[in-house]
């Protein structure tokens, strides 16, 4: 038997098919789990009526993609974003079920979101947006079922609409459905800045692997929404000098080094929570952050963004992905050709779902944790994963994204045919 290969016009998902399919090639998977594992179980798309303020009715598109259960409940986030569509959210749904599988938590993979543009949205219809989409997954989502958390756009208010939503409808309070909510609302410490401080975990480890001093290093980041926020934090902390940092409004640039501090302290001050306006000592705004001379890169916007025609552009030497599916398969060949080292995003940002996975064993348990305790269980964890890819990468030769889908899928396929075929 040879498996039909899926193809895909759209950008991320043809990526992660790409990758899935080369991975399994080269592990000599057999046929009957790859046609298994090519394939999402179950792809919802529902209308989602809002009334907005002017008293009309807007009807948005919604989605919810189910990849694998094998190992546990679909996991993965929910997005307000113009681009939405069912694609990208199987897409994100697959890298999500490999990234659980690396990170040795028990989910598989799920993705969700809205296809709207939540900055021309009033916090009314926001949350009625939020109400109306929570009510419409209601049937395919749980605690043992599948568990959303926040993504692009979202944020613990609207987990807490989601969840208050859903318990209502159920007559019971369900707090492990829905995870990323805020600490006062049976959320986790620790869960806000878990995926930038898993991603920098993840730089600095790089940096320790290939001998160089975190303190003699230039760092660059795109996005500095949650996790690139974060991340730059993390990583001016540990003495590193962020040069470049982004958002939608441009890049910001300073060869001194930007004050991480400060541009937090901006971003709470903007209504939009933008760098926009944003100034520092050497700053200058550029047109885009590839060209940065910096030594570590880490792309967390959104997906794509390191392509064909931006890939050459990139001075830095190491590059590791904070967003979902940054670097496109053609950037990949460019950046391989450059001799760049990329550590996946699927090994790096998983300090999201790792956070999400304690924040769900807590909600289970009723019992809370410090935020030292969070964070010691994060590290660990994070540091045993780097390793883990790191070490199979050098052993077999080949590059760490190989290496780290290889090892993922393992693990799915391997539970897959524990279990077997249900008919």
């Amino acid at each position: 038997m040879s498996v039909t290969k899926r193809t895909a016009t759209n950008v991320l998902l043809d990526t992660a098919l790409k990758n899935f399919y080369g991975a399994v090639e080269e592990m000599r998977l057999d046929d009957n789990l790859i046609a298994i594992l090519g394939n999402s179980e179950r792809k919802l798309e529902v209308s989602v009526p809002v009334e907005m303020d002017d008293g009309s009715i807007q009807v948005f598109k919604g989605y919810r993609v189910q990849h694998s259960s094998a190992i546990g409940p679909s996991k993965g986030g929910i997005r307000f974003h113009p681009d939405v569509d069912a694609d990208e959210c199987e897409a994100l749904a697959m890298l999500m079920t490999w990234k659980c599988s690396l990170a040795g938590i028990p989910y598989g993979g799920g993705k969700g979101g809205i296809s709207c543009d939540p900055l021309t949205l009033s916090m009314k219809e926001k949350e009625r947006m939020s109400r109306a989409y929570a009510a419409r997954i209601a049937p395919i989502v749980g605690t043992w079922q599948d568990v959303p958390a926040p993504d692009v756009n979202t944020g613990g208010q609207e987990m807490v609409w989601f969840m208050d939503t859903i318990s209502k409808l159920h007559g019971r309070v369900e707090p492990g459905i829905f995870t990323g909510k805020p600490i006062s609302y049976w959320g986790s410490k620790g869960r806000t800045a878990a995926t930038g401080y898993g991603v920098a975990t993840c730089g600095l480890e790089l940096l320790k692997a290939v001998g160089k001093d975190p303190k003699g290093v230039k760092v660059s980041v795109q996005g500095f929404g949650n996790v690139g926020s974060y991340t730059a934090l993390t990583m001016a902390n540990a003495g590193a000098k962020v040069v470049a940092i982004s958002d939608v409004t441009g890049t910001y640039h300073s060869a001194k080094g930007i004050d991480i501090k400060k541009a937090f302290e901006h971003i709470e001050s903007h209504p939009k929570k933008l760098l926009e306006g944003f100034s520092c000592d050497g700053c200058e705004k550029i047109e885009e952050i590839f060209s940065v001379d910096a030594d570590l890169f880490f792309p967390c916007a959104l997906e794509g963004a390191v392509n064909e025609k931006t890939a050459g552009k990139v001075k830095a030497k190491w590059i590791v992905e904070g967003a979902n599916g940054p670097v496109t398969p053609e950037g990949d060949a460019i950046l391989d050709q450059k001799g760049v080292i990329v550590v996946p995003d699927f090994l790096a940002n998983s300090g999201g779902v790792i956070g999400s996975y304690f924040e769900w064993a807590q909600n289970l348990a009723g019992y809370f944790w410090t935020e030292e305790e969070y964070n010691e269980r994060l590290m660990h964890i994070m540091k045993g994963n780097f390793k883990l890819v790191w070490d199979y990468a050098q052993s077999k030769k080949i590059k760490m994204r190989r290496a780290a889908f290889m090892a993922a899928i393992q693990r799915v396929a391997d539970v897959v045919k524990l279990r077997g075929v249900f008919l």
